[in-house]
């Protein structure tokens, strides 16, 4: 059946009408083969539809999509003191989305979302040990502290593994950047590790997961994930 290609995307999950009005405007949106106009119609079991170059997810079908989480949003679906949720951001995304793992209110970086519980579950179960990588401005440093980052330590009664560390560049006040990976999601995990190391977290930015980089993705702002990207994700 013919509909406007605004209300197709909608339908999809891939943005609410006014944002699919405004990919169809930036020349986004493509129907067999050619460019779509405003006001353009389309048969989505017959035509092919393209948004950014990838074809709509099937109807009724999964989401998948990475937030650049700024600052001052906690990532719980519901807070009891009221403060900003991190899902309010993908609100505009056509479907009601979760967050995969969490990043706390303080930190910022890549956050993912779906509505696949089944994909969700295996990023975040523990035997999958997907890497994350965090970019981290910390006080009081010093390379011996730098070396005791490195080593595996204890936390919750579980001992993690080795982490990768990397000083970035150092300051004349004490403070460097360093930039970590950890293989598994302790709660709080790399705070506690810079702690335990005599180090002070004033910044945390989650640059990287598995195989999916933020990029130069802006604070705030959200997109879905490549097919590609997808597969990657699912093959580990």
């Amino acid at each position: 059946m013919t509909q406007r290609l605004q209300k197709i995307i909608s339908a999809r999950g891939i943005a609410s009408r006014r944002s699919a009005e405004q990919m169809i405007l930036e020349g986004r949106v493509t129907c067999n083969g050619s460019v779509c106009k405003l006001g353009d119609s389309a048969d989505p079991d017959v035509d092919v539809i393209l948004v950014d170059g990838q074809p709509l997810p099937a109807a009724n079908g999964y989401v998948y999509l990475m937030l650049n989480k700024p600052r001052g949003f906690v990532t719980t679906l519901s807070d009891e003191k009221g403060r900003k949720n991190a899902a309010q951001l993908v609100a505009d995304c056509g479907q009601r989305v979760y967050p995969i793992g969490r990043l706390d209110m303080d930190s910022e970086g890549l956050l993912l979302f779906t509505n696949d519980g089944e994909f969700a579950n295996t990023l975040m179960h523990p035997k999958h040990e997907v890497d994350k990588t965090y970019r981290v401005l910390v006080a009081d440093y010093s390379e011996e502290k730098m070396e005791k980052l490195k080593q595996p330590v204890s936390i919750d009664g579980y001992t993690i593994r080795k982490p990768d560390v990397k000083h970035l560049r150092s300051g004349a006040d004490g403070k460097a950047e360093l930039e970590i990976t950890i293989h598994e999601g302790r709660n709080r995990q790399v705070r506690r590790m810079c702690a335990m190391a005599g180090m002070q977290v004033w910044r945390l930015k989650r640059i990287r997961e598995g195989s999916l980089i933020l990029g130069d993705l802006p604070p705030g702002k959200w997109r879905y994930l490549t097919t590609d990207e997808i597969a990657l994700l699912k093959s580990v």
